[in-house]
């Protein structure tokens, strides 16, 4: 099969257009015809090879984290799915490839596509939905009527987190560009900062929650925003300890974790803010409950612009500029 193959790690490095095994498909594993696949900062991170102490893949393997597509056949035990059912996924780190004609997926990792996306739509979500779901329901445990401030709005994450944010009650702030302060209001975002004119920590206070998905003075400036009791959710980093233990890391890289994460959570300490980083999981499940909301008419996804799968590596570069509205996503015929 075609797959887009990275053979070793590099800054800005070209992944190879080449030809690699079909998948070999588990008793639990469902075998998707790969029909779009979404393109994720995280795919960009991982080429330059940022995730390499906590993520050790060994090259050459196949990127790409999101992914929609068809079922062409199913492992032994699978009773969820059956070939032909059209089905979207975020493969589980360890097995990820969805820049490829196909890929094994576990069925549990695996969800029906919402009815009203299409391929490339439904492509956008997996890593984006699922990060937004497991920080506002999951680890915020957002409910109705309090504040959350979510930075980047117009992003990957953002784009979801601000329709989920909303579904849940809260009141959305957000920060934006100026070229994207319409968008992020379509969503429902009930304060929007322009980053460009405006200082969001001089503007907000008395937030319950922030997500931060952008660079460590951000990080920094929302503990002002927050009120005692709040809670400061990353995914941009640093790691905290926390993560070193569910990841199963080493003594050593346990260590270096706790010491890049020491400044943010001693002075949330002293704030009485709870700071925590997130590094979203797999969960088919999960994209059911978004596929719901999709189909209801409450969520929708937002697509900067497709490429073909040819030009992946143009994608990538697109991603890498971090100037798109909302998802990226490269389409297989």
């Amino acid at each position: 099969m075609k797959a887009f193959i990275l053979d070793r790690y590099k800054k800005k490095g070209a992944l190879r257009l080449g030809e690699m095994p079909e998948p070999v498909l588990g008793q639990e594993d469902v075998l998707v015809e790969v029909r779009a696949a979404g393109i994720n900062p995280l795919d960009v991170k991982l080429r330059n090879g940022e995730f390499k102490p906590i993520l050790p893949y060994h090259p050459p393997f196949i990127l790409g984290h999101d992914v929609a597509g068809t079922v062409v056949r199913v492992g032994a035990h699978v009773r969820r799915f059956k070939p032909g059912d059209e089905v979207y996924a975020r493969p589980r780190d360890g097995r990820i490839g969805t820049f490829a004609q196909l890929i094994a997926v576990d069925e549990a990792d695996v969800s029906l596509k919402p009815a009203a996306l299409s391929m490339e739509e439904a492509a956008s979500i997996p890593l984006a939905g699922l990060t937004a779901w497991q920080v506002l329901v999951e680890r915020a445990q957002l409910k109705k009527g309090q504040k959350i401030l979510i930075h980047a709005g117009s992003g990957g994450v953002g784009i979801f987190a601000i329709q989920l944010a909303k579904h849940l009650g809260a009141t959305v702030a957000t920060t934006v560009s100026t070229a994207n302060v319409e968008l992020v209001k379509s969503l429902g975002a009930d304060v929007v900062i322009d980053y460009k004119k405006q200082d969001f920590e001089k503007l907000l206070s008395g937030y319950d929650v922030v997500l931060n998905t952008l660079d460590g003075k951000t990080l920094q400036n929302s503990l002002a925003v927050l009120k005692p009791g709040g809670k400061l959710i990353s995914i941009s980093g640093p790691p905290d300890p926390d993560f070193a233990r569910q990841q199963g890391l080493n003594g050593v890289l346990r260590l270096v974790l706790r010491l890049l994460s020491a400044g943010i959570r001693r002075r949330a300490k002293g704030k009485r803010i709870e700071y925590s980083f997130l590094f979203m999981r797999a969960n088919g499940g999960q994209l059911s409950e978004l596929a719901s909301l999709i189909d209801a008419g409450i969520i929708r996804a937002v697509v900067d612009r497709t490429f073909p799968f040819e030009a992946t590596n143009e994608a990538l570069a697109y991603v890498e500029t971090g100037r798109a509205k909302g998802k990226v996503v490269v389409t297989l015929k």
